[in-house]
């Protein structure tokens, strides 16, 4: 009979964590509290989800792929449900927090989920510094918008401060951050049916003029530009996985980490359409290129007054500090499951007394962010995320196959991929693909990241064993 994967039951359910190595046995029985409900779940897929792609990726989008762009956030979509349906199996069947780097490491080995896991770490890094200098931007113009004249120099020291806070919060009690994401998201939500409800009406010419149509692709533009644009925005994205590095905090994880998944994906994909659509037709792309990160707010103004412009200032304020409290979450996580595995120092997978959180973990995640956050490098934080994301999910398709191979005793998910194989060979192929159209800077730096995991598990994790690993 196989063994399970360290930390999984004979039922899948929590266990004692065993890991071995030259030096010592290590007992972990420690585990995160199950605290996190159906509702919270969904709260951090779309919280994290909607923040980038709906307020600071339009104007970015539309100066590349016009309103094509509308197609690259489709094409986004659908390689992230051919992700999420095999993530959602594997995260059935391993429960755990970690998300991908648990799964990869449970059905590829301990190499590839060294180097998925630290990988892991710093995609979350890089996209919270993305989403950190995001809220920087709509800070300053919630500022203006009351009347304080200030200038684009307080964007990187508001985002620092905010990331700082959001960190200080995480430490003090996963349910009291999931709070605040439900509350936000609820809010966002409402502000965006408005907003949107508005946006598609007077595009359609039901209300006020219709506008005129523009070209689909800019002139002289290939399809090319629609999927480097999509690799751009696929940061959009990475909320559905961010739910899987929480599933040992998770309640009936069999039923809620699926919908969860599937669910936000859904949703925030087609809000991501939406909200192209209304955006392009209020302005066109050339005049939303020109107003950059926050030209969502002079589409707000445009089609409901200042009430309008106010009001998506409050959405990006609000939509950008979901992002940001989920990522600084997940990425806590991530850090958790690869140091208890013994990959990192243990330190790492210290957990508070008092709070039951991993402080010293989340320290880890709160001052690498903080220091790529001072770059304020919006396109290339962006895409060093997806690059460290596509290929996690690459392999998470990967993995699933293996372990369906093998179908070793203790895999025994609740939930399975409809279409096998044809769903994770699908979603490996375009995870892989995708970081083809990415700017040669973020590969370099991706790849980079990728060596120095691979240097890390030489020099520090080979040793390790992995029990129940294959």
């Amino acid at each position: 009979m196989d063994d399970p994967p360290a930390g999984v039951g004979a039922e899948g359910g929590p266990s004692e964590t065993v890991i071995e190595t030259d030096e010592a046995t290590v007992t972990e029985s420690a585990e995160l509290e199950r605290t996190i409900g159906l509702s919270g779940g969904l709260a951090i897929g779309i919280g994290t989800m909607i923040g980038a792609g709906i307020f600071v990726f339009p104007g970015l989008a539309a100066g590349r792929a016009g309103p094509a762009a509308a197609l690259s956030f489709a094409i986004g979509a659908v390689i992230a449900l051919l992700v999420a349906l095999p993530a959602s199996e594997l995260a059935t069947a391993m429960p755990k927090s970690g998300g991908g780097y648990y799964f990869i490491s449970r059905g590829l080995g301990t190499l590839a989920g060294t180097i998925v896991g630290l990988s892991l770490w710093f995609g979350l890094v890089f996209a919270t510094a993305f989403y950190l200098v995001g809220f920087g931007y709509y800070a300053v113009d919630a500022l203006r918008e009351v009347g304080f004249a200030v200038g684009e120099g307080i964007v990187i020291p508001l985002a620092l401060l905010f990331g700082a806070a959001f960190t200080v919060l995480n430490v003090t009690g996963t349910e009291n951050a999931a709070k605040l994401q439900n509350g936000i998201v609820a809010l966002l939500l409402s502000i965006l049916a408005v907003f949107l409800s508005a946006g598609v009406l007077t595009s359609l010419g039901v209300v006020g003029e219709p506008s005129a149509p523009e070209q689909f692709l800019p002139a002289g533009a290939g399809i090319g530009i629609v999927f480097s644009t999509a690799a751009l925005v696929f940061t959009s994205y990475l909320g559905f996985a961010q739910i899987a590095t929480v599933a040992g905090e998770m309640k009936s994880p069999g039923r809620n980490l699926p919908l969860s998944m599937v669910g936000s994906v859904l949703v925030v994909g087609v809000l991501y359409v939406l909200t192209i659509f209304v955006a392009t037709s209020a302005f066109g792309a050339t005049r939303l290129s020109e107003l950059g990160e926050t030209a969502m707010v002079a589409v707000g103004r445009e089609l409901l007054g200042p009430a309008g412009a106010l009001a998506i200032i409050i959405g990006g304020l609000l939509a950008t500090m979901s992002s940001e409290n989920a990522s600084i979450l997940s990425t806590s996580r991530a850090i958790y499951a690869v140091s208890r595995d013994g990959l990192l120092p243990s330190a790492a997978s210290r957990i508070n007394l008092k709070y039951g959180t991993p402080h010293v973990a989340l320290g880890m995640a709160g001052g690498p962010i903080l220091a790529l956050t001072w770059t304020g490098r919006v396109e290339i934080l962006a895409e060093v995320a997806s690059f460290l994301h596509l290929v996690m999910y690459g392999l998470i398709c990967i993995a699933l196959i293996a372990l369906r191979r093998d179908e070793p005793s203790w895999y025994d998910p609740d939930f399975r991929t409809p279409g096998y194989p044809v769903i994770p060979i699908l979603g490996a192929v375009a995870s892989f693909a995708l970081i083809a159209f990415m700017q040669p800077l973020s590969r370099i730096l991706g790849i980079a990241v990728i060596i120095g995991t691979a240097v890390w598990y030489v020099y520090y994790a080979r040793d390790v064993n992995l029990k129940g690993a294959l």
